[in-house]
């Protein structure tokens, strides 16, 4: 299980190719992709499909076998997006020597000192010209290879670096990509990557979305390998969850109730874009399937009355170094199994009423949960939860597992609470 994730992370640097190894995996489980802007078709009990927008969110669905407007939608949501740097347009800087480094600037939130002295690669989607200037062709692009690295400057010119210094997002995270060998490969040593991995012609290439990604593969590691390091376990760790929830719930036999796997971008950078939390998407197709199974719009509305929704994103773990910023009564430690997020300030969709569903399908499932609340002094994120919640009325609950250095360039995970985390999953979808 634990392997299964390790592959399905490093097949996944970006979020365009997170959602194609979704994909991948949702076809070969009998899937059928369905495109938004066309009839979905008839809903019979049992259907199994999915639909994408903007090649970087993705919606898996299973009709279950009980009226919606009875059993409604039992819905997991997590987010394929993790913080990382983006390539601007015009991105080659060349310096003294010919030394070629590429200009970034920051998506989301990273921890940019961790981000250093570490092999890096570049991954996304490059936009291809075609015969229908409406509809240009779309290629992934994973660069397997360390391509890149962002170099720290040496002690001996900041003899201060190791008290904190304040780093600079256009002067400092700025990657080594090459030096320039002949004067034809001034300008265009990042173009030269993209059509030798495409193989295409430079002239074909009309745009990309591109990033940075650690390079180094994931691992555990520990006395008994019970630890999990990689980039992006923010969010991907519950992507995978709730993907191998959906496909082990399938293999059960006959769904009772409809079953959604939601997985939105851009929840790093505030969710309102028509890929995240904050767009009606979600909503829309919902509905069209009450509609496409004879439901009228009253029986939409009931549908979401009845429905659960599972907002599956990492919670912080109990740092032994740093205890002291942790709330004195409910700090989820890592091995200990899923949290239930909880905020006063409604930064998260739990109350009493929706963790009391959760922790009881982790007791059905033979799972401890934990309870995540800020310490008082600090201030705290919000995730999907309430987003989706503001257009979408559902009852819901906040969780995730506990990981060490979110949002470093490396998360930390526990192997124990991954394996916790898909039974529990697996009993929600069946309950």
């Amino acid at each position: 299980m634990i392997t299964r994730l390790l592959q399905l992370l490093d097949a996944s640097p970006v979020n365009f190719l997170a959602v194609k190894t979704l994909e991948t995996e949702l076809q070969q489980a009998g899937f059928e992709p369905l495109d938004a802007a066309q009839p979905l078709g008839s809903m019979p009990q049992g259907r199994q499909f999915y639909v994408k927008k903007n090649d970087s969110s993705l919606y898996a669905f299973r009709i279950g076998r009980r009226p919606l407007s009875e059993a409604g939608f039992h819905i997991i949501c997590a987010h394929c997006d993790s913080p990382t740097f983006r390539i601007k347009p015009n991105a080659e800087m060349t310096g003294e020597g010919g030394i070629v480094r590429l200009n970034t600037e920051v998506y989301g939130g990273p921890i940019m000192s961790t981000w250093f002295d570490r092999p890096l690669s570049l991954a996304g989607r490059v936009i291809l010209r075609s015969s229908d200037p409406m509809r240009p062709q779309t290629r992934l692009l994973h660069v397997r290879r360390p391509l890149l690295q962002i170099s720290n400057l040496a002690i001996h010119f900041n003899r201060q670096v190791n008290d904190g210094v304040k780093l600079s997002k256009q002067k400092d995270m700025l990657p080594l990509l090459g030096i320039v060998s002949e004067e034809l490969e001034r300008g265009q040593l990042l173009m030269n990557v993209i059509t030798e991995e495409l193989q295409v012609g430079a002239g074909d290439v009309l745009d990309f979305d591109l990033y940075l990604f650690d390079a180094t593969p994931a691992c555990t590691f520990g006395v008994h390998d019970e630890f999990i390091s990689s980039g992006r376990l923010d969010d991907l760790s519950m992507v995978f969850a709730g993907l191998d929830a959906l496909l082990m719930a399938g293999s059960r036999g006959e769904a009772e109730t409809t079953q959604v796997l939601a997985i939105f971008d851009n929840e790093e950078t505030g969710s309102q874009t028509k890929q995240g939390a904050g767009s009606p998407f979600l909503s829309s197709i919902l509905q069209r399937i009450v509609s496409l199974q004879g439901g009228t719009g009253e029986d939409y509305f009931r549908a979401v009355e009845q429905a659960f929704m599972v907002s599956a994103d990492n919670a912080h773990a109990w740092h032994p170094n740093y205890s002291e910023k942790y709330d004195p009564t409910n700090h989820p430690v890592l091995g200990g199994g899923p949290v239930i997020k909880f905020n006063a300030a409604q930064k998260y969709a739990s109350d009493a009423a929706s963790a009391a569903v959760f922790s009881e399908l982790c007791r059905l499932a033979g799972v401890p949960c934990q309870r995540f609340v800020n310490h008082s002094d600090v201030a705290g994120g919000s995730t999907l939860g309430n987003i989706l919640a503001s257009s979408l009325p559902l009852r819901g609950v906040d969780m995730g597992n506990p990981i060490l250095a979110m949002h470093s360039v490396r998360e930390t995970g526990s192997v124990r609470d991954h394996e916790y985390c898909i039974r529990a999953f697996t009993q929600f979808y069946l309950s």
